[in-house]
């Protein structure tokens, strides 16, 4: 009998440990990227090399304020304009001349 007067109180002890569990496992890493991202999409202005999620190394020509779209030079001939939020690095100044 008196083991089942304890349960309720272990069974909250073990949904807090849970709990804790995922805030530090889950969600407080996907916080802390979102945030490092979130900064360098601030951070992009013309002359900026970046790499995209695809993959395609480029220098941004164009940043349009108050629009997801920005503009890459893939070399002297070729811009493509891409969605902002698909830029997954910026890449050291000169990265692209040691390609």
């Amino acid at each position: 009998m008196e083991a089942q007067q304890g349960s309720p109180m272990s069974m909250l002890f073990i949904f807090i440990i849970f709990g804790l569990i995922f805030y530090f496992m889950i969600y407080r890493p996907q916080a802390k990227r979102n945030k490092e991202h979130k900064k360098l999409m601030s951070e992009l202005t013309k002359g900026t090399e970046v790499l995209t999620a695809g993959g395609i190394i480029g220098k941004i020509t164009k940043v349009v304020e108050n629009s997801d779209s920005i503009v890459i030079a893939l070399n002297d001939s070729t811009e493509v304009t891409i969605n902002r939020n698909y830029i997954a690095a910026v890449l050291p100044k000169g990265t692209i001349k040691t390609l």
